[in-house]
């Protein structure tokens, strides 16, 4: 009797009901999110930061409305072109933001890939360094090291700030490793020593003139002086002028060995 009874409970209990789907529950939220932000984008306004509050902590997608409203408050500050600048990169992010999002997929990851990539277009294209290079003062808000964890729209901003010039990427680099060093002390000098100089980083090392006494190659010391004496070292190099009068191209190299 026992065993009848849990037979005919067996079926009337679903088994998905049991052990739920972790993936539908993934699924599920991803599609909330996604329908909330469609939503907020369809009511927000065109003037101001109001459309960049529809992603604020949607897919740890954190800093464009703190990064437009930083831009704004600033604009004053800056020249007519500048002023333009940040006006036109704004107008094509929010743009840019409301068109492609139904358009992408409702993983997160498509989303922020989607944020990302509108961010260096529209700051590119509208040419933001012109507003910001002279100003990096008005970017210490956005700035900031405990900012760039996880990655997102302001480690964006950072990596774009740092293809403005020398000077930009100067002022960048010391606030975040002064910052880095606050949080894990030596450890931020450390990496820095480590990193390969740029173009502009490279020392300029005075050149020496070459000694006038030929020297060999040897896998057991230092360079040696070869037993080559003097006599023998202007016939060889009769001999190199010789050849190339006689039709070899002056830029081909000719290497003199000492036998």
């Amino acid at each position: 009797w026992w065993l009848k009874f849990n037979a005919q409970l067996l079926r009337l209990v679903p088994v998905h009901s049991t052990f739920p789907d972790p993936q539908a529950a993934q699924r599920s939220a991803a599609t909330e999110t996604h329908t909330e932000i469609q939503s907020c984008l369809a009511s927000s306004g065109d003037v101001g930061c109001g459309i960049f509050q529809c992603f604020n902590n949607s897919c740890e997608i954190q800093g464009l409305h703190h990064i437009c409203l930083t831009l704004l408050h600033n604009a004053g500050r800056y020249d007519s072109q500048g002023k333009s600048s940040v006006k036109e990169a704004l107008r094509c992010m929010a743009m840019g933001l409301r068109q492609r999002f139904s358009c992408v997929s409702r993983r997160c990851s498509a989303v922020k890939e989607m944020v990302f990539s509108l961010q260096r277009e529209c700051y590119s294209k509208h040419q933001l360094c012109l507003a910001l290079r002279d100003h990096m003062d008005t970017m210490g808000n956005l700035v900031h090291f405990h900012l760039m964890f996880p990655p997102g729209p302001y480690v964006e901003l950072v990596n774009f700030l740092l293809k403005c010039g020398d000077k930009v990427r100067l002022w960048v680099s010391r606030r975040l490793r002064g910052q880095c060093e606050q949080h894990w002390g030596a450890l931020c000098g450390s990496f820095s020593s480590t990193c390969s100089l740029g173009k502009s980083d490279t020392p300029h090392h005075p050149t020496t003139p070459p000694s006038t006494t030929p020297r060999s190659i040897t896998g057991e010391g230092p360079l040696q002086p070869t037993s080559t004496t003097e006599p023998d070292i202007r016939n060889r190099l009769s001999q190199v002028d010789n050849t190339t009068e006689a039709g070899l191209p002056v830029s081909k190299k000719v290497s003199v060995t000492a036998s």
